[in-house]
């Protein structure tokens, strides 16, 4: 592991990285409109809303977290590394990125808690205590937990703190179907210090995005449908867990209805929680936020915001986007897009794939792109 120091840079040129040849364009919202970075003018926004680049050039960002300073850890699956970014002058945009970490195994997950800085890597978890007093020179971390499997397929993680002060790190399936040890396909938490580790769901191929619900205090997360059964089948799923220790079904049963067909016969759907909603096939869920925004208009309070990163074996890509979920009672009443665009769809090409939503507390709400290697800030001015 390699500790560096700060370096700043400039937000002043659109992005110049694959897919920017791109030539749709679809504006249906004017006010969301830039001449700063030009491809943003292929994004389909509600009336109102506008959509701008608050990080520019951020390698491969993936999961966010925010501290109460207001400075943003984002981690990454590919660079291997994990970044702070300040907006030091408050116009709206990041001026000062630090890199805390590089040269470490898919860091995507990060969390932030009591001054210090979480990082997941695959097997391993780390702390960087104080860190934000030592940003331009990142103390040594201290290794926390080392007994998470080392296998790459859904191994990279998504850490968050709950409501309880635990930390949840879930555990991917390491393969898209197969029968395996306990601790794969599933949510964990731990203590704060890394003792105490047990499983708090099971049956979870592959989750790389939780939150908790503003009220009630249950986890809801996303999960990653297995593939090879058709461009269609299985869905995937948003969930909620009512009560520790419960089973959402894989790899006996997919979406809440679809027996496997090389596991499905030995234990039926009906042995498992159901989807809260189910969400488009191979969509690839990530990141997902309850919307609590003061900006946003009232019609979207409470709203569920979700990260959908794009298919990557589909015949006819489908993804690519932010979606929102509306919950009553504990289920996901509807499903309909928020922010589309990131992909061409007559081409056939993505030159944006969206992973992690974030609110910032003036509402507005932050956008996590690994593809365009940028954090949008999304803002309502209608």
């Amino acid at each position: 592991m390699v500790l560096v120091a700060l370096f700043q840079y400039s937000c002043s040129q659109p992005s110049e990285r694959k897919g920017a040849e791109n030539t749709e364009v679809v504006a249906v919202n004017q006010v969301g409109l830039s001449s700063e970075y030009p491809e943003l003018n292929r994004l389909n926004l509600p009336e109102g809303f506008r959509i701008d680049v608050w990080a520019n050039d951020v390698e491969n960002a993936r999961s966010m977290a925010l501290s109460p300073s207001g400075i943003l850890y984002v981690g990454t699956r590919s660079a291997g590394n994990v970044y702070a970014l300040q907006d030091t002058d408050g116009d709206n945009r990041a001026d000062k990125q630090y890199l805390i970490a590089e040269g470490l195994r898919m860091p995507n997950g990060v969390a932030f808690r009591d001054g210090s800085l979480y990082v997941a890597e695959v097997s391993k978890l780390w702390r960087f205590d104080n860190i934000e007093a030592n940003l331009d020179n990142p103390p040594a971390p201290k290794l926390i937990y080392d007994d998470y499997p080392t296998e790459r397929h859904h191994g990279w993680k998504y850490i968050a703190f709950g409501p309880d002060g635990k930390l949840y790190v879930p555990v991917g399936a390491p393969c898209n179907i197969c029968e395996s040890d306990e601790i794969y396909a599933s949510i964990t938490r731990m203590n704060a210090d890394g003792s105490g580790r047990e499983i708090y769901a099971k049956g979870v191929r592959n989750t790389v995005g939780f939150t908790w619900h503003p009220e009630t205090g249950e986890m809801w997360f996303t999960d990653n449908g297995r593939d090879m059964l058709g461009d269609n089948s299985p869905q995937c799923e948003l969930n909620r867990i009512t009560e520790s220790g419960q089973h959402f079904g894989y790899p006996y049963c997919h979406a809440g209805d679809i027996s496997d067909p090389e596991f499905g016969g030995k234990l039926g759907c009906e042995n498992f929680v159901k989807p809260a909603r189910k969400l488009g096939p191979h969509v690839a869920p990530l990141g997902l936020k309850f919307n609590e925004s003061s900006m946003f208009p009232s019609a979207y309070k409470d709203k569920i915001f979700i990260a959908e990163h794009g298919s990557w074996n589909r015949t006819k890509k489908i993804g690519y986007r932010i979606m929102m979920v509306s919950e009553n009672n504990g289920s996901g009443t509807t499903y309909e897009p928020f922010i589309d665009g990131w992909l061409n769809k007559t081409k056939q090409e993505a030159w944006g794939r969206p992973v992690d939503v974030l609110f910032l507390p003036d509402g507005s709400m932050l956008i996590s792109d690994d593809y365009a290697h940028k954090i949008y800030r999304v803002t309502y001015e209608g």
